[in-house]
Order: C-alpha cells, then structure tokens, then sequence
C-alpha cells in the first residue's frame, strides 16, 4: 500500500473509529489494513491510534495527524477535480453564503470583475451571521470562521486567518482616555458582538501569560457593522476581527489599543459539500477567492 492509499486508510479509521470498517470501506482485508496501519505508525515514529478489544480511538498524535492528513487529501481531491472539470464552463447560479461584514467588505468588491470573467454564471449571496445547512438551504458555499464541520461531506478549506482587535475611535480616546493596562478596560465602554464565543470574556495571551477578562458592555449587536459604525461615531472600544475594521486602523479612523496581548484568532474557511467532481461553478469561485486572497497578502496584513 503507498503513502497516500496509507492516509486514507488511516483517515478512515480515525472518522470511522473502526480498524475493520475502515478496511470494509477501501475494500482490502482487515490483515491488510492492520499491516499498513503498522508500517504508518513505523515510518513516523509515533502511535496513532490507541487499540482496544471493542474500538480505536486517536492519540493525541494521531489526532494532530489526523487534521494534516485530511487537509492535504481534500486539496488532492480538489486538484483531481479541477483537472477533471476543466473543459466544463461555469453556469448556473451559485450561492454563497458568509457574513454581512465579509459580504459587504471582501464579496461585494469582487463582483464585477468576476462577472466579467464568467458573464453566464449567477450569484445571489446571502448574507447572514448565522451557519446554514449547506444541503437543506441549496447553499454551494459558505465563508465562515469555524475550523471544522459535523458533516463529513463537508469540505473545509483555510482561506485566512485574523487577529482580533481592541480599537476605538481617536474622539472616544480623547474624551476617555486610553486603557493601559488589561485591569483598566473594566473602566471603558466596550461594543461587543454577541454571536461570539463567551463575548463577555476577553482571554489575552502574552509570551505565555494568559489573562481573562471580563467585560460589561454600552452595546452588543449580532452583527460586526453595527458594532463597527458605533465605534466610529465614538460610543466605545470595540471588539472585531481584523478583517472587518483593518482600513480603519490603516486610515486612522479607528485606533488599536493593547496591541502587544493577543485575543484566540479566528479562521477564515471555505466550506462546501464534498463531492466526486467539485462543480465548475463553485471551483471557479474558490479559486478566484483563494487568488485574490494571495495577491492580496491578507493572512500576513491581518495577523502582524
């Protein structure tokens, strides 16, 4: 067995928690699957799965494998249909689906040049700051900050990641002063976005040390716009994502304090059904996204 034949064996095993269904589902014999599961293990140096009488479950190492081991198989699957894909033209109507604040500021942008380039093919976004069924809703693809899918047949692409930044209009400073230290933000208006992860606690890392905070807010919104035209007008210090108010910090309409602690990064992906061959008209927004996201140099921009 190859490499590769070795990788999605052990993918099996690890989505299916079973050696022997692992080897059913490849169709090879469980001594077969048992052998090449081995030979992985020996090649790497390291045990991958932790056996018992009635199942397997991953080791720490093998879970860290695990995620490697489907990224890279996904993009294989991905090249294989792009190249299998190739002579289909894009048509149709794609739909997409991600946030407001990613519609409004890295979708909408895009649009006329990539209707230049595929003048047959139809979008409708939609926007909305909640994670849809991708099957039940006929969505082809949606852009969010979550790293993986319960859906194995959802596909999960990284398309960049992003700090999360504190930042306030330079009026709000000069009428309150700017926080110096994490223990004087309890003293400030904060403009929370409520969709996030325990919005109300701030865990801040530095060379090590981490802090948690936690926070009243002058206003909360479930959507990142609001919050970001508050800030604006001077209400409070805002919590956002990088990707939402970076031309603000860049323009001086908002400045960034506490820089120096870093709040849990988000992930900005790609999400869409798995299939044998990937539509033309989704791989041809996926590659413009992913093209324009590199000529851009985002990740680098947003995460410095």
């Amino acid at each position: 067995m190859d490499r590769w034949s070795q990788f999605e064996l052990f993918v099996q095993v690890a989505e299916l928690s079973s050696l022997s269904k692992a080897a059913e589902a490849l169709d090879i014999s469980n001594a077969a699957a048992s052998r090449a599961l081995a030979s992985l293990e020996e090649r790497l140096n390291a045990r991958l799965v932790e056996r018992n009488t009635r199942r397997v479950s991953l080791s720490e190492a093998g879970q860290d494998f695990y995620r490697h081991c489907k990224a890279v198989l996904n993009q294989m699957k991905e090249a294989e249909a792009a190249i299998n894909a190739v002579t289909l033209a894009p048509t149709g109507t794609l739909r997409v689906t991600s946030s407001l604040s990613f519609c409004m500021r890295h979708i909408a942008p895009l649009l006329p040049e990539f209707n230049r380039r595929y003048p047959d093919l139809t979008l409708e976004i939609v926007a909305a700051n909640r994670y849809f069924d991708l099957l039940d809703s006929g969505i082809d693809l949606a852009i969010r900050t979550r790293e993986y899918e319960s859906d194995s047949d959802i596909t999960v692409r990284k398309l960049a990641s992003t700090r999360r930044i504190l930042a306030a209009s330079p009026a709000y400073f000069a009428t309150h002063g700017r926080p110096e230290t994490l223990e004087d933000l309890v003293q400030h208006k904060l403009l929370i976005y409520s969709y996030a992860n325990n919005p109300y606690e701030l865990r801040f890392t530095k060379d090590g040390d981490t802090q948690v905070v936690v926070v009243k807010s002058v206003m909360q919104s479930n959507d990142g716009q609001i919050i970001r035209a508050a800030a604006l007008e001077g209400l409070g210090i805002l919590v956002q994502p990088n990707y939402i108010i970076y031309d603000d910090i860049v323009a001086g309409r908002l400045v960034p304090v506490l820089n120096d602690w870093d709040l849990p990064r988000l992930t900005i992906n790609l999400a869409y059904q798995s299939r044998k061959h990937l539509p033309a008209k989704v791989r041809v927004f996926i590659d413009f996204l992913v093209q324009h996201f590199n000529e851009m140099d985002f990740e680098r921009r947003w995460t410095k």
